[in-house]
């Protein structure tokens, strides 16, 4: 079945975003498209229920890897590339002005390294609860190291009042939210962030988030 959406008055191919929504990076694409307004069709990949790491799928993403969307005849893998992607065929979400697209790139960086780096051994223990992570020092370091960068998350929002690069919520703010999204959902000692805490409901709210942020889907 080949399905089409409007776009710039034309018909266009839709969007297919392949992934499952238990991962954090396909939640930033689901959630960018629906800020954006872009229609898509979602389909299933991923473990457990259907494995990446096959001829078909590594013909699009050799890494067997989600996300990947399909636009046509145009495929593209890791999901800030493809945030980045929406974002710039939309017309949103990131500022046209080279330093004001600096801070957002900066941010989106520091989550897909130091954040997301940080977190790595405690969420897959203490939110995911993932069979083998039961090294009870590692998960200790790992929150030691994940709360201090989210007190750099804290003093961020603190100075801004509002989003990680300012004002206006931008792509960074996707990956953050969710991020933030993965901060509340273990059990776990958590020191008192308010800025952090503002910060989630803030994002959370939105019309176009509300979909992304499950408690099933940490």
């Amino acid at each position: 079945r080949f399905s089409f959406a409007v776009r710039a008055g034309i018909y266009a191919p839709m969007l297919k975003i392949l992934g499952r929504i238990t991962s954090i990076n396909v939640r930033k694409v689901l959630w960018a498209a629906d800020e954006l307004g872009v229609a898509y069709e979602r389909e299933e990949w991923g473990l457990p229920l259907r494995d990446p790491n096959t001829p078909e799928f590594r013909a699009l993403n050799p890494n067997a890897q989600v996300p990947v969307i399909r636009d046509g005849d145009f495929v593209l893998w890791e999901s800030h590339a493809i945030i980045r992607y929406l974002a710039e065929q939309n017309g949103s979400l990131i500022p046209r002005d080279a330093r004001a697209r600096a801070i957002v790139e900066q941010w989106l960086g520091w989550q897909a390294t130091e954040l997301n780096f940080a977190w790595s051994y405690a969420a897959m223990a203490l939110v995911r609860k993932a069979p083998g992570y039961d090294d009870q020092a590692r998960i200790a370091d790992s929150l030691r190291t994940w709360t201090a960068k989210m007190q750099i998350l804290e003093q961020r929002l603190g100075e801004t009042g509002a989003y990680a690069a300012g004002a206006d919520f931008t792509l960074a703010d996707i990956a953050l939210g969710l991020s933030v999204h993965r901060w509340f959902g273990g059990v776990f000692e958590r020191p008192d962030l308010p800025e952090v805490r503002r910060y989630y409901d803030r994002v959370r709210s939105r019309p176009a988030a509300t979909v992304h942020f499950d408690a099933a889907t940490p």
